[in-house]
Formats: C-alpha cells, structure tokens, sequence
C-alpha cells in the first residue's frame, strides 16, 4: 500500500502548512528527511557515476562491437539526448502521481537498461538501452529534488542539497577512476553491471523509507500538445548544438535546426497560455530570483562544463597521462566540490543564497583565467591550485542555484522546478561545448598554418591541413607513420602550442561568460515557498 502525505498548500485564509517549528513526531525511520536524503543519493549516484564511467568504456565497446566512430558517439548523444528531452516532463510526472513512485520506476528502469546494455551484443542494442537509460535517468533526478524540496524543512534544506551535490561530485570524480579499473582488469560490460546492485540497493531503501508526497492542489491533467511542443523545440536544440561541430556552424541545417527550435519554444509560450493545465505556467518565470536561478544554472555550466571538456585533453594529449591519472589530477576540483558543497548549504542557509553565489562566480571565472595560463610545461601543483579553486567556486552555485529554482516555484511545481534545474544544467553543457569548440576551432584554424611554417615542417595540402587541424582541436599530434623523430618531435611541440593557444582563448570565454554570471547572481535570493514543505517530511 502507497503511502502518502498531503501537504496543504492553500492561501492565507485557509490553514497553513506546517513550519519547519512544527513538531515531527518519531514514527521510526520511513519518511524520516536525513534517511530520505541517503536513500534519493544511492539512486543519484548511480546516475552521476554513469555520466562519466561510461566514457572511458566508450572505445573498448566501439572495438569490440565493431562500430564506428559515429556508433560510438551516438553512445553518449543517445542517452543525453532522450535525457534532455524528457527532463522538465518527467519532473511534471512526478508532481502529478507523487515523486516516491517516479523516483522508484526512475531507478529501477535505470538499472535494468544498464543491465541490458551489459547482456548487449550488438553496438545497435547498446545504443537503444541508452535511450532508456536517458528515459528513466529524467524520472529519477526532478524525483530526487521533488522529494528532498518536500520533506525538509526550510532552514535545513540548503545542507540537505549541499550534500545532494558532494554525492554527485564524488560520483562523477570515481566515475573516471572506476570505469578505467572495471574496463583494464574486468571487461566494458562491469561498466553497466555495477548499476544493478545500485539500483536494487535504492529500490529497496526507496519501497522501505520514503513517502509519497503531493500537493493539495497538484496536477490532475496532462497538456500533451505542450509535452510535445517541448520535447520538439528541446530535441532541435540540442540536437544542433550536438551536430555543430561536424556540420559547421556556417552551415544552413545547423541554424535551420535552431531555427526550428525557436519556433517550437514561441509556440509552446503561446499554448501555455490557452491550457487549463500547462505543463510549465508561464507565470514562474515572473519570479526574478527563479528566472536568474535557471539562468545562473545555464552560464555555470556552459563556463564549467566547456571549460572543462578541453581539460581533459589537455591532461592526456598534451601531458600524456592515462584517463585514470587524468582522473586523479582533476581530483582536486571534484575533491573541493564534495567538500565544498555541504558547506555552501551551512553558509546559504545563514546568510542567504546572493553572496555565495556571486562569491562562487568569481572565483569560477578567476579559475578559468587561470586556466589560460597552462602550457605545456606547467606543473601538476598548479593545476591542481587552479582545479581546486574551480571546485570551490562551483559547489555554492551547484547549491544555492538549484535552492533558488526549486525554493521559489510552488511545492506543486516542484518536479517542474527540479526539471527546469537539470535542464539548464544540460542545455548549459551542450552550449559551453558547442561555443568554445567553436571558439577553439576558429583559433586553431587560424594558427595552425603559421605556427607549422614557422617550425620550418614541410607544407600541407589544404586537405592535409584540415585533417590535422581536426586531430589538433583535441590536442592530438598529426604524425604520421615511419616519421623520422626529428620531424615527429617538431609536429607534437606545433600541435601541442597550436592546442594550448585554443584552449587559452576558450577559457578566457568561459571566464568572460562566469563574469556575467556574478551579475546575473545579484538577482537572487532566498526560496520563497520554501516553508510550504517544511516540517511535513518525519510523519
């Protein structure tokens, strides 16, 4: 038998919900919000671990299934793609038939797809439970938030969501780290089968502790012609910012793809406004603090995540280090994010979630300076100073943005809330790729022609100069077979400067983008209906 809460949600003249003052009687652990918080992390680790583990399995799988380089990039597009798409819907799901059983189907769903990935054997089946993995991941994670938002009380919430985001940092720190042990001494399908015993474990916690939570006045209907409106405008998005760098951004289906998605968001505003019920009321974004709060979420990850991608080149193309010793020198970052983010809860609780956040965009854009500095010779200590203070500008953001978003939308909006959140952080990724890849495209066109002259190596055909200037973006040395070594050696120091000279002038972006952020951080401030959950969790 479900059990349920009905958390009273009506006007000032009505009864009020209970205050986070209010007495929570001691009926055991079920409902109880720290066991709640334990039980919503297992389910997201397992999905923050995913984001990253899998990564490093992606060119064992390729090989031993035989794919393609498209093959194994629609791996990743596959899964993020059903993700985006489904996020902000998945999250109305959960206001309109109560989060504990979205986050229950959410993980089991995910576990099984994993499963199934692993028992794959063909790169098109591998592909497929990708989707699904994609599909049941958006179920899970507005679920996640849903639950949290409505089980602790006000003054408690901030620390609950701090601790939200040091699991997700620890996870996606081991996900590297793990994922290349699993795939080096056990195989690329352990990968996927570690999230079944995860999965189980948070399916039990979940049927054992949590409580099914729903607003007086939640949802009763669905508005499917906005749930497809959405989900259309969403895929075009992202899918052209997914294909840019292939197509080129000077090529007419790109912008017909982002015209289309333009399209799509104009005529979903405008059938939001004609539904009884619309999937995402317009009046949120009336809110200022909320509507900065997605924003926010949005230029954090296009600075982190963008950012951040040419990183990882950098450590293992320019200084040659493995995908497991790229891990542990990004330690640093994650390692401040996981200690960071409980922190950032403590502090935002008691002074408010403005200066922290603007605090924390500062010092995310005097890292990302930083960042332009590394050459090829700089030291592992500082880096891990510039990764460090990376981390520590990121984790009051992580916490504080997503407490504005979901803090000020009504409790029965709070899987839309939740959605809205991931969304942005996934719509943020795909644009810091998309831009700075740009960004280090056009710097590494522009210099890679000089830099070679001028290292006296024998000229390249137009063809040949294109070839190398794509291995280059990723920091890659075109040198080919039976090079002699004087030659090789000059090609590397050429692609190595041209690589360190884009991904400077990505990071001085990512820099620019963070500064405008600590603006845009200005305009937030605390959840206002954050005490219509408060107190109701311990029942």
């Amino acid at each position: 038998m479900t059990s349920q809460t009905t958390i009273d949600t009506t006007g000032p003249g009505d009864k009020a919900p209970a205050g986070p003052s209010d007495p929570m009687p001691d009926k055991g652990l079920r409902g109880h919000p720290w066991v709640t918080l334990i039980t919503v992390a297992v389910g997201v680790m397992m999905v923050a671990l995913d984001g990253t583990i899998v990564a490093i399995a992606n060119p064992v799988i390729g090989k031993e299934l035989h794919a393609t380089l498209a093959d194994v990039q629609w791996i990743t597009n596959a899964y993020f793609l059903a993700l985006a798409v489904s996020l902000i819907t998945a999250g109305k799901l959960g206001d309109r038939f109560g989060h504990r059983q979205t986050f229950l189907i959410g993980v089991t769903g995910f576990a099984a797809a994993s499963g199934a990935i692993g028992l794959s054997n063909s790169i098109a089946m591998v592909i497929t439970f990708r989707v699904f993995q994609g599909l049941f991941g958006a179920l899970l994670m507005p679920a996640a938030l849903g639950l949290l938002r409505a089980t602790f009380p006000a003054e408690k919430l901030n620390m609950a969501i701090g601790i939200w985001g040091m699991v997700i940092g620890a996870s996606t720190a081991g996900g590297p780290i793990l994922g290349g042990v699993l795939v080096e001494h056990v195989n690329w399908q352990s990968v996927f089968f570690i999230n079944v015993p995860v999965g189980a474990l948070a399916l039990i916690l979940g049927l054992l502790i949590l409580l099914d939570h729903r607003a007086r006045n939640a949802p009763r209907s669905f508005d499917i012609p906005g749930i497809v409106l959405l989900s259309g405008a969403m895929f075009c998005l992202v899918w052209a910012l997914i294909k840019a760098p292939a197509w080129g951004w000077d090529d007419g289906t790109t912008w017909a793809f982002i015209a289309a998605s333009v399209l799509g968001f104009a005529t979903f505003a405008f059938w939001e406004t004609k539904v009884k019920e619309p999937l995402i009321p317009l009046a949120l974004f009336r809110s200022v603090p909320l509507s900065a709060g997605v924003l926010l979420m949005v230029l954090m990850a296009i600075a982190f995540m963008g950012g951040l991608f040419f990183v990882t080149f950098y450590l293992q193309n320019v200084h040659g280090m493995s995908p497991i010793e790229a891990g542990t020198h990004l330690l640093p970052l994650t390692g401040m994010m996981i200690v960071g983010s409980p922190l950032a809860g403590f502090v935002i609780t008691k002074v408010g979630p403005r200066v922290p956040l603007a605090s924390g965009m500062a010092a995310t854009a005097l890292a990302m300076y930083g960042m332009s500095t590394l050459e090829t010779g700089t030291s592992s200590l500082t880096m891990s100073l510039w990764f460090a203070l990376l981390g520590l500008g990121l984790a009051p953001v992580m916490v504080g943005a997503t407490e504005v978003i979901v803090g000020n939308a009504p409790l029965e909006l709070s899987g839309v809330a939740g959605g809205l959140q991931q969304s942005a952080m996934q719509i943020g990724g795909s644009l810091g790729t998309a831009v700075l890849g740009a960004v280090m495209a056009s710097k590494v066109n522009n210099d890679l022609a000089g830099n070679w002259k001028d290292a006296g190596l024998p000229p390249l055909t137009p063809a040949q100069l294109d070839q190398a200037s794509e291995a280059v973006q990723f920091g890659a040395a075109p040198v080919p077979q039976g090079t002699p070594e004087m030659i090789a050696t000059k090609i590397t120091a050429v692609a190595h400067d041209t690589f360190i000279s884009g991904m400077s002038l990505a990071s001085l972006v990512a820099a620019a983008i963070a500064a405008v952020a600590v603006l845009v951080a200005l305009l937030t401030k605390r959840g206002e209906n954050a005490e219509a959950g408060a107190g109701v969790g311990h029942i």
